[in-house]
């Protein structure tokens, strides 16, 4: 099995079997926050007017404008929020900085789709596996097109759960989580601080914990522009 990971989005990547996409700070786990509420689906709109566009149809919105809750949306996007939230039984729309549309890049070719962070690594992993045929790739969400150290230290943890032959972007995912505590690579990385600097230093500490969940985000078609993701697992 080739094990893959992209660490900076660029159009015109291609996955032509499984991919998972990361954005550990903090829509890949802000998703699973939802969906461990109790939403019925999460859908990854293109852009926030998309998103928005989904309230008279009885949706939540959530996401985030430089780490913040955006005009006129319903919460933010910060995983203990989402937690908390009554979406039991709700569809939720989302629409971040770099989470979502990352998740829509990957999604013009993968044949399966799903989202993965720290809270979910070894499910989502598993869930891979099981899905595979030849490739297992990871694609970071980044830092508004750039690299994060959160994100590629996120996949590098992921990675270290599977077996295969993994490439040199892999390589290099794996060689930056062997090298850093959980805490200083997010800690140190641009995401991180941007959010120290918004008064959000909660949500960095809240997405450190690994394996906290057994369930996978998982794109289960399309509505339009919109990505719908529904949970696998228990």
């Amino acid at each position: 099995m080739r094990l893959r990971a992209e660490l900076v989005p660029r159009p015109g990547l291609a996955f032509p079997d499984v991919a998972l996409v990361v954005d550990v700070i903090r829509a890949t786990t802000t998703a699973v926050a939802f969906l461990e509420a109790g939403a019925r689906e999460v859908w990854f709109a293109p852009d926030h007017p998309s998103a928005l566009a989904l309230k008279a149809r009885g949706f939540w919105v959530a996401g985030e404008t430089r780490g913040l809750k955006p005009e006129g949306f319903d919460l933010g996007n910060r995983p203990l929020e989402a937690l908390a939230a009554p979406v039991a039984g709700e569809r939720v729309a989302m629409s971040t900085t770099n989470g979502t549309r990352a998740a829509h890049l990957a999604a013009a070719t993968a044949r399966h789709l799903a989202l993965a962070s720290l809270w979910n690594r070894r499910a989502a992993a598993a869930w891979a596996a099981g899905r595979a045929r030849e490739e297992i790739a990871y694609l970071a969400a980044g830092k508004e097109g750039g690299l994060g150290l959160d994100d590629a230290y996120t996949i590098g943890a992921s990675l270290a759960a599977l077996e295969g032959e993994p490439e040199d972007g892999a390589l290099a995912a794996l060689a930056i989580f062997r090298g850093y505590p959980a805490e200083e690579a997010l800690g140190r990385s641009a995401a991180a601080r941007a959010l120290v600097g918004v008064g959000l230093a909660e949500d960095v500490r809240a997405v450190l914990e690994a394996d906290r969940s057994a369930l996978v985000p998982v794109l289960d078609r399309r509505e339009g522009p919109y990505l719908v993701f529904r949970r696998s697992g228990p």
